[in-house]
């Protein structure tokens, strides 16, 4: 299952991760949905997070928790596109626990392109959509 997600990003997780009930937290899955889209967005898309023209907004975010994870491991969060559109993005994501192949937690996350000033809709161009599109699950 990890290889079908064409980015992947290792995450520690770390001790503030962990609740009180020995496992980490369900907001911190949130968190790393957030880190791999992101990173994968500044790295290969160009997005500039403090001066570019526009800004991926969080539309819609849904996650399916399947096993715990706990402090000390690694995270592999798993990162693809599920769908491209003018102005938004879908993206498919899971969470690995350590060199597991079947995911701790499966979810989906919709960015909406806008504009820095306006906050209307923008068109996703260029690098980004290059980026975005070598994402795109074809299965």
């Amino acid at each position: 299952m990890r290889a079908e997600y064409p980015h992947t990003l290792s995450i520690p997780t770390r001790w503030m991760d962990n609740d009180v009930y020995g496992h980490v937290n369900n907001v911190q899955y949130y968190s790393y949905f957030d880190t791999v889209i992101n990173e994968y967005l500044i790295r290969e898309g160009g997005l500039d997070i403090h001066a570019g023209p526009v800004l991926g907004v969080c539309a819609e975010s849904h996650c399916t928790y399947a096993a715990a994870i706990a402090f000390p491991s690694v995270v592999t969060a798993g990162l693809r596109v599920a769908e491209l559109g003018r102005s938004s993005v879908r993206y498919e994501l899971a969470l690995f626990d350590g060199e597991a192949d079947e995911p701790a937690a499966t979810g989906w996350f919709v960015h909406v392109f806008v504009d820095r000033e306006t906050r209307r809709p923008a068109e996703i161009t260029g690098r980004m959509r290059a980026a975005l599109q070598a994402l795109v699950n074809e299965a």
